[in-house]
């Protein structure tokens, strides 16, 4: 390759580049300018949400994390180094599938010289049985003393009593065993695997977290306030981040005592998950609804970003755009409350972005509900 086409091929990507970026800078740059033009100068094509009047239940709000109804940590009960691990994060597991030992080896030997040792034990207690037996029947015939008689009968109850501690000792061998194997206490998944083998292990360390997420849980606290609304078997619905929509729960649980401090309410909120979607940890916002109606001025959820109570929007009043500050209710059945409208507004929606305060407008079509009305 030449000096001249060697330059050619590193100037070229170089070229291309900058030129890609000018022409994107220039594109927004446009579309800044148009934006501008519009709000100063020209009537905005928008399309309009009309407010609604829906019935909403009494709501109480709250927030709590996703944590899995059946979840432990499994630590360890004996000292020892882990010889075996048999899952891996994420693995699904039966109710008492092995999922680690330590030094299983060593234990199993344990239990084998127990079982030997009981083994031998059961064998000199029959033998010592025999002999006293067949002394018994001496002593009656007067064949031998009684002094040789109570022998018999002693190393009988010796015996009999080593089988019985040989017993005890197998069992403890068989218990150190159980314990030096670490298994799943019901089926569900591993949450978190924390040994890898060859890690001593010491009594109490965590080795493994197992939780079940077909039935989850939420611990919400309340204000005091909703002692009186709030009853086990009411509905629940919230949303979290990465859900496409509200996910119902139903509460379980209302706590008998209020907190220490007097102010919040204890509720446990559960929630069935059987296609797994959710997962434990998760944040969630929601409300509990009670059982009484009101109507109220509304909006399509789909049609507002705020998450939070507060938020502006524009409406249009005699083809101008007139801005307004609402207050927004918790979702129910897709819709929120809106507090600062009425029934009838029309909302913008889409060129939403291009009007500001005093904006002419022209309604070009009615706005698709899947559309998304600006809010703070």
């Amino acid at each position: 390759m030449n000096r001249k086409a060697l330059l050619l091929y590193v100037a070229l990507p170089v070229v291309v580049i900058a030129g890609a970026a000018t022409y994107h800078r220039g594109q927004r740059n446009n579309e800044l300018n148009h934006q501008s033009t519009v709000k100063s100068e020209g009537i905005v094509p928008v399309t309009l949400v009309p407010v609604q009047e829906r019935s909403f239940h009494s709501a109480v709000a709250f927030t709590g994390t996703l944590l899995a109804v059946n979840r432990a940590e499994l630590k360890a009960e004996v000292t020892g180094r882990v010889t075996r691990v048999a899952v891996q994060e994420g693995d699904t597991v039966a109710a008492g599938a092995l999922l680690g030992a330590q030094d299983e080896d060593d234990y199993l030997l344990g239990v084998q010289a127990a079982e030997a040792q009981l083994a031998q034990a059961k064998a000199q207690a029959l033998q010592a049985a025999r002999d006293n037996d067949r002394s018994v029947a001496l002593l009656e015939k007067r064949s031998i003393t009684r002094q040789a008689a109570q022998q018999a009968e002693t190393a009988y109850n010796a015996t009999k009593a080593a089988a019985q501690a040989a017993e005890s000792n197998l069992g403890m061998a068989r218990l150190r065993l159980k314990k030096a194997r670490l298994v799943a206490p019901f089926a569900g998944q591993v949450a978190r695997r924390a040994v890898q083998p060859g890690e001593m292990l010491n009594p109490g360390q965590t080795a493994f977290e197992v939780v079940d997420n077909r039935k989850l849980e939420i611990r919400a606290d309340l204000p005091t306030e909703a002692m009186a609304s709030v009853k086990a078997g009411q509905k629940a619905t919230f949303r979290a981040v990465g859900l496409d929509r509200p996910v119902e729960g139903k509460v379980a649980q209302v706590s008998p005592s209020l907190s220490q401090d007097g102010r919040t309410l204890r509720v446990r909120i559960e929630v069935a998950n059987l296609d797994g979607q959710l997962k434990g940890g998760l944040f969630v916002e929601g409300v509990i609804l009670s059982e009484g109606e009101a109507k109220r001025p509304a909006l399509p959820s789909t049609l507002l970003k705020a998450q939070d109570r507060d938020a502006e929007l524009f409406v249009a009043e005699q083809s101008v755009a007139r801005r307004r500050k609402v207050v927004l209710g918790p979702e129910q059945d897709g819709f929120r409350p809106v507090s600062g409208l009425t029934v009838g507004d029309q909302v913008i929606d889409n060129g939403k972005d291009l009007v500001g305060e005093g904006s002419r407008l022209r309604v070009i079509s009615a706005a698709a509900s899947g559309s998304s009305v600006g809010g703070k």
